[in-house]
C-alpha cells in the first residue's frame, strides 16, 4: 500500500513538472560561480529537481543505514542479555 501510495504521489509531480515545463520554454541565465549559461526554464527545473531528489535520496539512506546498524547492535546487547538472565534465573538461590 505505501509503495502505491510514493507512486502515485510520483506520478502527481512529474505531471506537475512536464506541466510547468511546456508553460515555461523560457531561456534564463544562470551564472555559475565560475561560468555563466542560459538555459531553458523548463530544462533548469527538471535538472534540479532530480538533483534534488537524488541527492535526498542519498541522504535518507545514509540516515537508514545508521540506524540499521545501531538497530542490529542493539539487538545483540538485548539478545545477550537475555542470555545472562537466563542463566541467572537458573542459578540456585543462596541464603
Amino acid at each position: 500500500m505505501k509503495i502505491i501510495i510514493g507512486l502515485i504521489i510520483l506520478a502527481i509531480l512529474f505531471a506537475v513538472g512536464i506541466t510547468l515545463g511546456t508553460q515555461n520554454d523560457q531561456l534564463v541565465q544562470v551564472n555559475y560561480l565560475l561560468a555563466q549559461g542560459e538555459y531553458r526554464l523548463s530544462s533548469l527545473l527538471a535538472v534540479i529537481f532530480i538533483a534534488g531528489f537524488v541527492i535526498g535520496w542519498l541522504v535518507f539512506s545514509v540516515v537508514l543505514l545508521r540506524l540499521k546498524m545501531n538497530n542490529k547492535g542493539l539487538h545483540k546487547k538485548v539478545e545477550r542479555q537475555q542470555k545472562e538472565l537466563t542463566e541467572l534465573r537458573a542459578l540456585p538461590i543462596k541464603d
